[in-house]
């Protein structure tokens, strides 16, 4: 077995928070240079997409599960600020930080309460996180209420046959509560075709109501 794909597969297999978190900090420092080599595509997916709705200045960005930055470098370099970033893994936080685009950085788990105020901020992102192996469908209910009514919940979400049914179903279920609403969602694509080309991903944005 590579060690690419060795990495990739202790993340997903992790049985608990303290696995998930324990996998990541062992694949910070390669993190990018493995998944480039699987052609991934999800993370600039995500912000193009979040690009299309959100203009610089609008106020406070979420990045939930904001990994090493790849989806923030190209928001940043096209002028957004006030970017706050959230993840389970310190070491993936340090690669961040290393970067100079967050104004501010916190270790935080994804499906646990967010220690943010409700309403913090104006839009969220979350890219390749909420997804099994790594973060609970009901996070995006935190997701929502630290974001602002009117503003945006932009994410990227499996959605090939093999995908764990209560993910698509919490969109759903959450939109019926009206809690948010679906205003846009892409084709589905191969997210990383060169590793799992089987694994489909879809971006979507919601608005928080």
């Amino acid at each position: 077995m590579n060690e690419n794909k060795s990495q990739v597969e202790s993340v997903y297999s992790a049985q608990s928070v303290m696995e998930s978190e324990t996998a990541y900090n062992g694949w910070a420092t390669s993190y990018e240079k493995d998944i480039f080599s699987y052609q991934s595509r999800f993370p600039f997916v995500t912000s193009a997409v979040f690009t299309r709705f959100v203009k610089p200045g609008d106020g406070p960005i979420l990045d939930a599960g904001c990994g090493t930055g790849l989806q923030i470098e190209p928001i940043s370099l096209a002028g957004y600020e006030n970017i706050i970033g959230i993840d389970l893994s310190a070491r993936m936080l340090e690669v961040a930080k290393s970067k100079n685009m967050y104004e501010s950085l916190h270790q935080m788990t994804l499906g646990e309460r967010l220690d943010f105020e409700t309403d913090q901020f104006a839009h969220t992102l979350s890219s390749g996180t909420i997804t099994p192996g790594h973060a609970p469908p009901h996070s995006f209910k935190e997701l929502i209420r630290v974001t602002r009514p009117g503003g945006y919940i932009i994410f990227s979400l499996r959605t090939d046959d093999e995908v764990d049914p209560s993910y698509p179903a919490i969109l759903e279920e959450y939109e019926k509560a009206n809690l948010w609403k679906q205003i846009f969602k892409s084709k589905a694509y191969a997210a990383m075709p060169a590793g799992e080309s089987n694994v489909l991903t879809t971006a979507f944005a919601y608005i928080v109501l």
